[in-house]
């Protein structure tokens, strides 16, 4: 049932991003005239799934869920039907238009594209607003206990300041922005401490798997849940969801410094001080010749710890007005964040194109459950993501297509047909090779 719902979701999103895009192009070829012979989701080889003529224009789907297209009348795509371009050139076909309309009508897909992005998250931030935990909110620092942070050069308590000498403001964007930066400034002890981020770091992330949780947390209190067999304290009157405040005479205020206190004590009988509803309360426990109190921990959500006074949350509302800059803000980060990824992946020496991923990388990122926010949220990024590739100037792209027009308008030359059906296959045969890379390291990850 997850697999279905995240997939549903996926499929879905993907149709909407698929369509509007598509409809990018096909609103400026109408306006200037131009046939546009069909309009797909999905791709049609062979045969369709639904198909109907309107005007002139057959709408349809295809089976392929690899994209879709408009077949533009004179124009050499995807579709590869150069059958067109034998014959003399028609006032309705692409080739007759002037450059600057053949320019608006390739440029409409992503246009739309980030305009929906942008149109996503402002509505988002009308309708939810902003909940973050700020990062200056963390003010005894972080907890370390992955050796990843370890490979930082991170200790606990350590304060991360700024990377790439941009102040952090949320605490939540830490991860993608060690992805995407190259050095960091910490506080420790009073001192502020420049590291660099390894280049290696990306690789080593992606070898962690994905469950593997987050490599930089806040510090969470002891929280205790229940009691591990073997162990002699499970009748001294410590309750799961008791928060130790104190070992011995040690006070605690989170779990890491639960170790140090327990070694101190270990193979003794000693007092260990919990909150409980508010109330302090003491009981006596055997700890063991190890240092282990015996019981297992767990973490509080951070509105639980807000309650407590450990951090204080963010949470920002916006009015309509007040949504389109921070909206606006939001996508820009949204695109300037993806093309530094990007950047890293055609780095060998970061491992990152150990990451790239296919389908089942995108369609895992929908959570397993109905989220509006979330499925929105993707969906914004998908769209922002999808109208930059197609924006790159590779030949079977809209950015493809766009780098010939505009040297046709500089220059004044058209590239000939037969230079543009080559470039098209050669542009077709990369996108492929990608797809199939992208697909395969899905399916790797999943046997490994």
């Amino acid at each position: 049932m997850e697999i279905l719902i995240k997939a549903s979701q996926f499929i879905l999103s993907l149709s909407l991003l698929i369509v509007l895009h598509e409809l990018g192009h096909f609103i400026p070829a109408k306006i200037f005239k131009t046939r546009v012979e069909k309009f797909y989701l999905f791709f049609d080889y062979k045969f369709s799934i639904f198909k109907k003529k309107i005007g002139e224009t057959v709408y349809g789907i295809g089976w392929i869920p690899l994209g879709g297209y408009v077949k533009i009348a004179g124009m050499i795509d995807e579709s590869m039907d150069t059958e067109q371009l034998k014959l003399p050139a028609q006032p309705w076909e692409f080739r007759s238009k002037p450059a600057w309309q053949r320019l608006i009508i390739m440029l409409g897909g992503v246009i739309v594209n980030f305009i929906l992005g942008i149109f996503i998250y402002v509505m988002l931030m009308y309708a939810y607003g902003e909940k973050f935990l700020p990062n200056d909110s963390v003010k005894d620092g972080i907890w370390v206990q992955d050796p990843l942070a370890e490979k930082l050069g991170l200790e606990t308590g350590d304060k991360i300041l700024t990377i790439d000498g941009e102040a952090i403001q949320k605490f939540n964007n830490l991860p993608i922005e060690f992805i995407n930066g190259n050095h960091f400034s910490i506080e420790r002890n009073g001192q502020i401490i420049q590291k660099e981020i390894p280049v290696d770091f990306i690789s080593n992330l992606i070898e962690r798997g994905k469950n593997a949780g987050a490599f930089i947390l806040p510090r969470y209190p002891f929280v205790i849940v229940g009691f591990r067999e073997g162990f002699p304290n499970a009748n001294s009157g410590i309750l799961p969801k008791d928060i130790v405040t104190a070992i011995g005479d040690t006070p605690i205020t989170y779990f890491d410094e639960a170790k140090v206190a327990l070694q101190k004590v270990k193979g003794q009988t000693t007092t260990i001080t919990v909150k409980r509803n508010g109330e302090t309360k003491t009981f006596t426990v055997q700890i063991s010749d190890s240092g282990e109190l015996g019981v297992t921990l767990g973490q509080l959500p951070l509105k639980d710890l807000e309650k407590l006074g450990y951090y204080q949350l963010a949470d920002i509302s916006y009015s309509f007005t007040e949504a389109i800059p921070a909206g606006t803000k939001k996508a820009w980060r949204t695109l300037t964040n993806y093309i530094k990824q990007l950047k890293k992946i055609f780095n060998p020496s970061t491992g990152a194109y150990k990451g790239l991923g296919g389908f089942i990388s995108i369609g895992s990122i929908f959570p397993s459950e109905w989220s509006a926010e979330a499925f929105w949220n993707i969906t914004a990024f998908l769209s922002i993501m999808l109208g930059f590739m197609n924006l790159l100037p590779i030949p079977a792209l809209d950015g493809g297509h766009v780098m010939f027009t505009l040297w046709e308008m500089i220059t004044g030359k058209k590239p000939s047909d037969k230079f543009l059906e080559y470039a098209q296959i050669a542009g077709f045969v990369l996108l492929l090779s990608l797809l199939v890379f992208a697909n395969g390291n899905d399916i790797f990850k999943l046997f490994k």
